[in-house]
């Protein structure tokens, strides 16, 4: 009989070795997992040359297995196709794992300018229809002769090919469907760039100047093929974002960072200095015009080849390109008709649906588990095997639209987005707070816009490169500044579900002749909300938490015309429409609807002078005023409400 003190010695010794043996296996798996792709695919380096004699680098990953023949999956990208070498493999390649290990070949490009590849890059570059020599590229012709090469070199392939990406590389999807080449059978735009204007760096014509940052990852151009970084990036010199930008003052001040010593291979407009081409372009075309209008592919989506199946991946927390997706559908939608194009819109922030992790968070907010996982295997990987190793039939066995509803926390189909039993409704922005589906007299309120103290967009102390937590933050903090406009439902006693786009009809006054408007639309939980275990700042509670459910800004001067900016006429009544992109969102019963006005959003987006100038990126300090605003309640909020 074994004494208890041996005994517990004898349970610690099998515990550590159990410990130690699942550590060993999990290390096996880790490495397992690091050696698939070399373990099971060869990798190849190759320069295509495109019809005006320059070559991309493109890179090769083709199953070992020679038995069968596979479809080519590729991704365009600005952001390099590394690691570099044959003998250098990646540890995961193609959309998801499940793609991956069922064997596909899979192929990365460095676009023309970028990385490895020839020639000058473009941003954006500009399409150009109906070309008549071979003089005359752009990113259309460049993926044609790629395919082009591709299904006539590259051994066991079935002479199908699909196009994914993830934001830049989604629009470059995105133009692999325009001209495009008769293998192409299948592209999924995923957080697709639309217009440059409207995504990312611009929101309705208000710069985004939290992605300062990475202005010059665009911005300097080369001529030569480099494997290593040739592009600066701006060192703030702080961790306190806010600050930096409040104390840099106009924008003209940060023209230094972008002006920097002459580096080897790198274009320069002078002799010892090299000038950012994307900030000069940014600084010096303030308005819509013939820089901005081209660059724009949304309106260059109306002849899409009915043998491209497209599918539209965004996320409805995506605070880089939420535009770009919506606005990629729906014209594809609308111009057509009998194209299979279908939409995937989940609970994700920029690229999230990619994620290998179970659990889905959304900066401080929980959306449940393996919402990505499910979506890469049932979805994705269905999409692509369908139109690349099945019939490629419109009946694919997926909905037109799949979106997952951010309120409940589930996901729905639909045969038609925004939903067929949809209706509008219209909630205006009273006195005292109140947000109804009456106007009640004619009332107004005011507040002051103080540029020095601005309306921060995250209480968050910290410099990010490209901000994203913010689109579920508790909004709370700016609820509780004077200088933004409350309007409140009372508790909804059913069930309140939003279903496509929002638009802010505002009526509003200023004592100056420019303005910024921010409307943000917010779901306030009840005080007895569940508490979430995990993953909230210590500093919140779920108790009457702001979920900010949607937000967007426009510039006032562009009210009317992004083309022409107006003054407006100081202390008269003026009409500001903006529109806020689609959402999918229940507010269930017990919580209530907020809607929030401002005037700052900072340093999100740069700040007004709010007086009228020609160009705000070259305003000087003395133009810069604080400003009395105006709301009256004759303003509303017109929603799509799901019946």
């Amino acid at each position: 009989m074994i004494k208890p003190f041996f005994r517990l010695i004898l349970v610690l010794v099998l515990f550590v070795t159990a410990c130690k043996d699942q550590e060993k296996t999990a290390k096996k798996a880790d490495k397992a997992k690091s050696t698939y792709v070399k373990d099971n695919y060869d990798k190849q380096e190759v320069t295509i040359e495109m019809r005006d004699g320059i070559k991309l680098h493109t890179t090769i990953y083709s199953p070992k297995d020679k038995s069968q023949k596979y479809p080519i999956l590729m991704m365009r990208t600005p952001y390099s196709c590394k690691p570099y070498g044959e003998d250098k493999f990646k540890t995961k390649i193609g959309p998801n794992s499940h793609l991956m290990k069922e064997g596909n070949i899979i192929v990365y490009q460095d676009v023309r300018g970028r990385w490895m590849s020839e020639g000058v890059y473009d941003n954006m570059r500009a399409y150009i229809p109906n070309k008549t020599d071979n003089t005359q590229v752009d990113e259309s012709s460049d993926t044609y002769d790629t395919i082009d090469w591709l299904v006539k070199n590259v051994e066991n392939n079935n002479g199908r090919v699909g196009t994914w990406g993830i934001s830049y590389p989604g629009f470059y999807s995105t133009y692999s469907t325009i001209d495009a080449h008769p293998a192409l059978k299948a592209a999924s735009p995923q957080a697709c760039i639309g217009d440059f204007f409207f995504d990312d760096f611009h929101h309705n014509g208000a710069f985004l100047l939290s992605y300062f940052r990475a202005v010059s990852l665009f911005g300097t151009m080369k001529n030569v093929p480099k494997d290593s970084a040739w592009y600066k990036l701006p060192d703030l010199g702080t961790k306190d974002q806010y600050q930096f930008f409040l104390d840099a003052g106009p924008l003209s001040n940060l023209n230094s960072y972008f002006e920097y010593e002459k580096l080897d291979n790198v274009i320069t407009s002078s002799s010892d200095k090299i000038d950012d081409v994307f900030w000069k372009e940014i600084i010096d075309h303030p308005n819509y015009d013939s820089v901005w209008k081209p660059k724009g592919l949304i309106q260059n989506l109306k002849n899409i080849k009915s043998s491209v199946a497209t599918m539209v991946v965004g996320g409805f927390f995506d605070a880089e390109d939420l535009y770009g997706p919506f606005e990629t559908y729906k014209t594809i939608e609308k111009y057509n008709p009998d194209n299979y194009n279908t939409m995937v819109f989940g609970p994700w922030d920029h690229g999230k649906w990619a994620s290998s992790k179970a659990k889905n968070f959304v900066g401080n907010y929980y959306f449940g588990d393996s919402i990505s996982l499910n979506f890469q295997r049932d979805v994705e990987t269905k999409f692509f095997n369908h139109f690349l190793k099945g019939d490629g039939s419109k009946n694919s066995g997926l909905p037109e639209a799949y979106v997952f509803d951010s309120g409940r926390k589930k996901w729905s189909s639909y045969d038609s987005w925004p939903p067929a039993n949809m209706t509008k409704q219209d909630m205006y922005l009273n006195a005292n707070q109140e947000l109804s589906t009456t106007k009640k007299g004619n009332t107004k309120e005011t507040f002051v816009s103080d540029l020095k103290r601005p309306v921060p967009y995250s209480e968050d102390i910290k410099t990010v490169f490209t901000p994203r937590k913010y689109m579920t933050d508790d909004q709370r903090f700016a609820a509780r500044r004077p200088d933004v406009m409350i309007y409140e439902t009372e508790v909804f006693t059913e069930d309140f579900t939003l279903a496509g786009d929002i638009l802010a009809k505002l009526k509003v006054a200023t004592t100056g002749t420019d303005a910024d408007w921010i409307v943000k639309v917010i779901d306030v939980h009840p005080h007895d909300a569940e508490e979430q275990k995990e993953g909230m700042q210590d500093h919140l509670a779920m108790s009457n938490y702001h979920l900010m459910v949607r937000s967007e800004v426009m510039r006032g001067r562009f009210r009317n015309s992004f083309e022409n900016p107006e003054p407006f006429v100081p202390n008269q009544k003026t009409a500001v429409n903006i529109k806020l992109q689609d959402v999918y969102h229940t507010f269930k019963k017990g919580h209530k609807l907020q809607i929030q006005v401002q005037s700052t959003w900072f340093p999100l987006i740069d700040l007004n002078p709010q007086t009228f100038v020609p160009n705000i990126y070259k305003a000087k300090e003395e133009d810069f005023k604080n400003q009395t605003h105006t709301i009256f309640n004759d303003s509303k909020i017109e929603f799509s409400v799901l019946k």
